[in-house]
């Protein structure tokens, strides 16, 4: 994660003009760790078009309660506050790639 990234808080992140994937998970978590490779092989397909932040389930309680987090990994899309996208489950990059580029192509239609 970049310096610039780690001065702004979740919220400054989640309502920006980027689209932020947001990766609820655990250390314990063997599907979530399949995430890992996954997030990093999507992100450098699409750069700087999408930002990437995991957060720990466990760790960040609230977070997970506010966003009704049920299961892990979960993956919350957002744009400009809003929630584009979110699902629980390993997704595979491409299918993942697929996903984003329709959900904020769709929210910029709107």
């Amino acid at each position: 994660m970049s310096a610039e990234t780690v001065s702004k808080s979740f919220s400054e992140l989640i309502k920006g003009d980027t689209p932020v994937l947001v990766d609820f998970y655990a250390d314990w978590c063997m599907p979530c760790k399949m995430m890992t490779p996954i997030l990093q092989e999507v992100k450098s397909r699409m750069g700087d078009a999408l930002q990437i932040i995991k957060i720990d389930a466990e760790k960040n309680p609230a977070a997970s309660i506010q966003y009704q987090v049920r299961g892990i990994p979960t993956l919350i899309l957002f744009k400009n506050g809003h929630i584009l996208w979110q699902q629980a489950g390993v997704v595979q990059a491409s299918q993942l790639e697929a996903i984003i580029k329709q959900k904020v192509a769709d929210y910029e239609l709107v």
